[in-house]
């Protein structure tokens, strides 16, 4: 008997989860799209809740950060901002953990 196909995984998805899932949790979500004039490598998503802000870059299990994205967390994080990868809702729920705890 034949293996069922895998059902694709897609980053939109993921992303529409992740927004979902933060409103949920009281958690203003936005999503950015990167145009003209943006910032090269800017995160996906933005979160804002109690004066804690997320950046978010949502990948599928398989990948990776870019060049200009791998820079944009470089540069955010150096000015204390908080930026996680996210490939589930998981990751987001392990983020706001930390978050609470004053870790990251």
């Amino acid at each position: 008997m034949a293996k069922p196909a895998a059902i694709p995984e897609r980053e939109s998805d993921i992303q529409a989860a992740i927004r979902d899932y933060l409103g949920w949790h009281g958690w203003f979500c936005w999503k950015i799209h990167q145009s003209l004039g943006s910032y090269k490598g800017v995160s996906d998503l933005v979160a804002v809740k109690a004066g804690k802000v997320l950046f978010i870059e949502v990948k599928t299990s398989t990948g990776r950060l870019g060049v200009h994205q791998q820079a944009f967390r470089d540069e955010l994080t150096r000015h204390g901002g908080t930026y996680i990868v996210a490939r589930s809702i998981e990751d987001v729920e392990q983020a706001l953990k930390a978050l609470q705890q004053g870790v990251g």
